[in-house]
């Protein structure tokens, strides 16, 4: 059996589990997420304690672990959240939130609005700082992702959007 599927998912104090026609759903006092259960995979819940294991022995080791992850990501994310800090480094790099668009303006002839998907939330601190935050993990690193894609950071000054823990290697420039 699979290490990762062989470790149970404790869920904390105000989360619970309840599983309907094939969907696993997790809920919180905030939110609630939803995953589809496939079918070589069994769930049972105990308590606090929620295990998984494969259907068959042999072959559905691969789908139980990697349903017992997108389950434990799912009881983090909706007991205590998901962010990304990204940061714009650039003379006149600038993000600002309005309503649900973010307004980017990063060096480019015309600003560019990102809107914000459905229980995502982003936060600008700083002109030069984003904060993305949400429930599903998934869909916080593809939005991060999606606003680093704009001006991913080059190699030569270290211009554009970059995540806080990135390292940027700078190259060094052309000699005469």
């Amino acid at each position: 059996m699979s290490r990762v599927a062989k470790m149970p998912v404790k869920l904390p104090a105000g989360v619970q589990v309840s599983t309907t026609d094939g969907q696993l759903t997790v809920k919180s006092a905030k939110t609630s997420l939803t995953i589809n259960v496939p079918k070589k995979v069994q769930i049972d819940v105990n308590g606090d304690v929620v295990t998984v294991a494969a259907a068959s022995v042999a072959a559905d080791n691969m789908q139980a672990g990697t349903f017992r992850a997108l389950l434990n990501n799912a009881v983090v994310g909706v007991s205590k959240g998901y962010e990304k800090k990204l940061q714009l480094v650039g003379v006149g790099y600038r993000a600002a939130t309005a309503g649900k668009k973010l307004n980017l303006s990063l060096g480019f002839s015309h600003p560019i609005e990102y809107p914000i998907p459905e229980g995502i939330t982003v936060e600008t601190p700083s002109q030069t700082e984003i904060i993305v935050k949400g429930a599903d993990k998934k869909m916080v690193g593809q939005v991060a992702s999606d606003i680093r894609s704009f001006r991913p950071p080059e190699p030569y000054k270290g211009k554009g959007v970059r995540y806080s823990t990135e390292k940027v290697e700078l190259k060094e420039a052309k000699k005469k």
